[in-house]
C-alpha cells in the first residue's frame, strides 16, 4: 500500500473511517515492508508503556560481523537495493536566503511525505545516502521513501549551532513547501541531534514538523519550554544502552518524563549498542509509522 497524498502513515483502518480535523489530513496507509526480514527488529527482551519503551537484543558478532562483507564498511549485497540510485541527485536547495547542500532521493515536488537526515560530527551528505555502511540500513531508508511515493533529504550540516538551526530549518520548509504541506520528518543523528533540539525551538516548529527522531542523541534540558512539546509533535528515541558518548540513561529519563505527561514519545535501546548502533539498527519503518500514527490522531 502506498501512503496516502493527503497524509503521513497510519495503522489499518478498521470499520469507520473516522474524519479528523488537524494540521494532517486523514485515511493514512501504513508504509509497506521493505525488506522487512532483514530490518525488523530482532529479540525484545523488554517491554512497557503499551510497546512504547522496548529493549532489543543486539550482538556485535550477528548484527555487524554476520551482516556485513566487510565489518562496519560493506554489507552484505541481500540488504541493498540499487535501483533506487535512479532516483537520487546531488543538488543545492536556495531557500529562505539559505543554500543548503543536499542530496534528495525522490521527487522535487509534490511527495507524500518527507524525510530529513541529520548527520552528527565529521559527516556529510554523503553518509545518509551511503547504501552499503550502517548495514544497509540508509539504502533501506531511500527505498521506503520512493516505494512509498516520498522523498529522502540527507543535508550537509556545516555547524551544529545556531547557523545549522537555521539552515536546516530552511530546508525543512522547503520540504514542506514543495510538498503542498505534507509531512515531514527529522532525523537527528548523535550531535546532530543539536539540530533537532534547535528546530523544536522555534516558534514555527508545529508548522514545519510532523515527527523527530533522535538516534544515539544528547538530551535538550529546555525541550519542555519548545513550541514542539507545546503542540506535542512526536518523537522516536533509538540509543544504544552501552553508549559512551551520550549515555543511555539520559535518554531513558528524558523518555519517562515525557511518558509521565501523556506526550507521544517511543523509545527502543538497543542492549548492549554502542554509540552508532541506532543509525544500524533503528527500523525505519517501524519509527516513520509510528510517527505517522500519533500525528495523524
Amino acid at each position: 500500500m502506498r501512503l496516502s497524498t493527503t497524509d503521513f502513515a497510519r495503522g489499518p483502518i478498521i470499520g469507520l473511517c473516522m474524519l479528523l480535523s488537524s494540521a494532517l489530513s486523514v485515511n493514512a496507509q501504513m508504509l509497506q515492508p521493505y525488506k522487512e526480514a532483514l530490518f525488523a527488529y530482532g529479540r525484545v527482551l523488554e517491554t512497557a508503556d503499551g510497546g512504547d519503551y522496548r529493549v532489543v537484543d543486539y550482538q556485535e558478532q550477528r548484527d555487524i560481523n554476520g551482516r556485513d562483507q566487510i565489518p562496519e564498511r560493506r554489507v552484505k549485497r541481500a540488504y541493498v537495493s540499487l535501483g533506487v540510485k535512479g532516483s537520487q541527485v546531488n543538488e543545492t536547495i536556495a531557500a529562505a536566503g539559505h543554500a543548503v547542500n543536499v542530496t534528495r532521493v525522490g521527487p522535487a515536488s509534490g511527495a507524500a511525505f518527507s524525510v530529513i537526515f541529520i548527520h552528527g560530527r565529521g559527516g556529510d551528505r554523503r553518509l545518509g545516502v551511503n547504501d552499503y555502511s550502517f548495514g544497509g540500513n540508509f539504502n533501506r531508508l531511500k527505498n521506503l521513501a520512493v516505494e512509498n511515493g516520498g522523498v529522502y533529504f540527507a543535508p550537509s550540516v556545516r555547524s551544529f549551532d545556531a547557523a545549522g538551526v537555521a539552515n536546516v530549518a530552511a530546508l525543512v520548509a522547503h520540504a514542506k513547501s514543495v510538498s503542498g504541506g505534507k509531512p515531514v520528518v527529522l532525523a537527528c543523528a548523535s550531535m546532530g541531534s543539536f539540530i533537532c533540539w534547535g528546530i523544536a525551538r522555534l516558534t514555527q516548529a508545529p508548522e514545519m514538523l510532523d515527527g523527530m527522531i533522535i538516534m544515539g542523541g544528547p538530551v535538550d534540558g529546555q525541550f519542555f519550554k519548545s513550541a514542539a512539546h507545546k503542540a506535542r509533535v512526536p518523537i522516536f528515541f533509538s540509543h544504544g544502552s552501552a553508549d559512551s558518548v551520550y549515555p543511555a540513561q539520559d535518554q531513558v529519563a528524558l523518555y519517562r518524563k515525557l511518558k509521565a505527561e501523556g506526550y507521544p514519545a517511543r523509545l527502543v535501546l538497543f542492549q548492549s549498542g554502542s554509540h552508532g548502533t541506532p543509525v544500524r539498527m533503528t527500523d525505519w519503518r517501524d519509527a516513520l509509522n509510528w510517527i505517522g500514527q500519533q500525528s495523524a490522531r
